[in-house]
């Protein structure tokens, strides 16, 4: 066991008021009834700068829990990036690495242009589950990766699903992605939040009143502050023992997580969600 992988499993045991997103979790767990029945942290050091007799290094921190849910076991996995400075061999000042959460601007939506025949299609929910799967945890090169990803990461799986392209090349108009250049409502969450709810053909999300009614391969969208900004947003991939969604996400990159993201630090009592069946 390394260093990191020992320093984890000590510290997702204790009380430290540091880490405060683990008792969160923890609080999260026993609202559902949930178990935590094994966690293993494994850390994957990507950036190191030496200067004097110190060493700051940037890692991630790949964690996979275990939990039990009646007689449902599910495996939650996340990877969120922290550093720390290596002094004689000690660690100090261990603290999440902050992400920049700025995205581009989000222009203003243009109404929806006439529909064609290439904008009815059938969505393949099972294909945009098998791609949110497939790339949870790492960036398709076919598309650009962006410091705020995760509407990014959502738009490839409903393309992934079949959902049809459309708007190209006005980025204020439709959903679409080329080499160089994208809709905001590929890559802006609070523009997908519009485009969903706005759509009349093609690519379009129908709104429905509780997280319950989601199935995989749906989409939730997170006002965290409840300020009319929407900040985030997951696809559906698998349901709990409740029925209730458990999602996939990039930016702090999460598989099986818990819909409600009650346990992030972005985390407000405010926090808004929209919730958008898609193709039917």
């Amino acid at each position: 066991m390394n260093i990191l992988e020992k320093f984890w499993l000590e510290l997702f045991e204790s009380n430290d008021p540091k880490f405060d997103w683990i008792e969160s979790h923890k609080l999260l767990h026993d609202k559902r009834n949930v178990k935590l029945v094994r966690v293993h942290g494994k850390g994957h050091i990507y950036q190191r700068m030496k200067y004097d007799q110190e060493e700051k290094v940037y890692y991630h921190l790949h964690l996979t829990m275990l939990l039990k849910q009646g007689d449902h076991f599910t495996r939650e996995e996340r990877t969120i990036p922290y550093e720390f400075i290596l002094k004689n061999g000690n660690i100090i000042d261990h603290k999440q690495t902050l992400v920049r959460q700025t995205e581009e601007p989000t222009g203003k939506l243009e109404p929806d242009s006439g529909q064609s025949e290439y904008d009815r299609f059938s969505y393949d929910r099972l294909a945009a589950v098998q791609y949110a799967e497939r790339w949870w945890n790492s960036y398709n090169p076919q598309y650009r990766k962006f410091d705020v990803d995760c509407t990014n990461y959502v738009s490839q799986c409903l393309r992934a699903g079949g959902a049809p392209m459309r708007g190209a090349p006005n980025r204020n108009q439709g959903w679409w992605y080329t080499g160089d250049n994208w809709s905001y409502s590929w890559a802006v969450a609070h523009s997908l939040r519009w485009f969903l709810a706005g759509s009349t053909h093609g690519l379009k999300g129908t709104e429905v009143d509780s997280a319950s009614e989601l199935q995989p391969g749906d989409v939730i969208c997170y006002d965290f502050q409840g300020d009319g900004r929407w900040d985030h947003t997951t696809i559906v991939v698998a349901k709990d023992r409740d029925g209730m969604p458990l999602v996939n996400a990039h930016t702090q990159n999460s598989r099986h997580r818990y819909w409600s993201y009650e346990d992030s630090s972005a985390y407000t009592p405010n926090i808004k969600y929209k919730f958008f069946r898609i193709g039917d």
